[in-house]
């Protein structure tokens, strides 16, 4: 999930869901409640211990945050001299996914084929949206790390690109390259609560529509990541660049036929292959453990 969110227009969400720990991601944050936090204040440690599901979010919080401290520079390299064939991995994880989740789906009547299309209307509209120059105070930081959790969590949608459209990925990434700096951590600091924050409420939605309506819940997801696929297709052209701090980038491009000429498509094509049959095997592990 760490390595994921890393890159835009990749979810974390989509890892937890076809390794099989996306309700029990849920349950976990659902369990800091307000009892868990009353008994914190009452120093009541046992009683935290016990009402939180405290191994499972360690485990889980300490791999996410290892893969983002580690993994950022090596996609940020990736992404800046290999980018097709990065994103034809990511297509392929990203394709085999949607077929994972969609098989979840017990019956696909009329209203889960309206619930999938609203949520693939929703994915195609937000990946199409231009990065924007947004300010660096704490507050706004704050605010970026709540709606990016949101975003996480969520399969399809990339915690990492909403921090691009807020125009604030670059500047998250580059505290992560050197954060023991005493500036850099204060801005993880304030970052981190509004994950917290965001990731506590948001949380306890999901998981009470999966409760309530498990399978509109599941094709809305499912159309997430379908409608996202439009950002992680590999080939693409620059339409419009601009200058930002110094150096030309391009904020806006479209998608392109790839030319078959090329002698790189047969290895995008490949990665593609990999990223599917990866997740495949990921989810068949997953299984195993589970009966294990």
């Amino acid at each position: 999930m760490g390595a994921a969110d890393t890159v835009p227009g990749v979810s974390g969400g989509t890892i937890a869901l076809i390794t099989g720990i996306y309700e029990d991601l849920l349950a976990a944050v659902k369990s800091v409640n307000g009892k868990m936090l009353g008994r914190l204040v009452r120093l009541d440690f046992k009683g935290v211990v016990a009402e939180l599901h405290i191994r499972f979010l360690l485990a889980l919080f300490c791999g996410i945050g290892v893969a983002v401290v580690t993994i950022a520079r090596i996609m940020n390299h990736l992404l800046h001299h290999h980018p097709q064939l990065t994103w034809s991995l990511f297509f392929g994880l990203i394709a085999a996914s949607i077929w994972v989740v969609g098989r979840k789906i017990d019956q696909w009547t009329a209203g889960i084929w309206i619930s999938f299309a609203i949520g693939a209307a929703a994915a195609f509209q937000i990946v199409s949206l231009v990065p924007a120059t947004t300010p660096e105070a704490l507050w706004f930081i704050f605010l970026s790390g709540f709606i990016a959790i949101c975003a996480m969590i969520l399969p399809g949608l990339s915690g990492a690109f909403i921090l691009l459209i807020l125009g604030k990925y670059e500047f998250i990434t580059a505290t992560l390259k050197n954060p023991f700096d005493p500036v850099n951590i204060g801005i993880i600091l304030i970052f981190l609560a509004g994950c917290g924050l965001g990731l506590a409420g948001f949380s306890r939605i999901l998981k009470y529509f999966l409760d309530a309506y498990h399978n509109l819940t599941l094709a809305f997801l499912t159309g997430l990541m379908v409608g996202s696929m439009r950002k992680i297709w590999p080939w693409k052209e620059a339409i419009e660049k601009k200058m930002i701090g110094g150096e030309l980038k391009v904020i806006r491009e479209q998608n392109v036929i790839p030319d078959v000429l090329n002698t790189d498509l047969l290895f995008a094509v490949g990665l593609m292959a990999i990223g599917f049959i990866g997740v495949i095997l990921l989810e068949k592990l997953s299984h195993v453990k589970t009966a294990g």
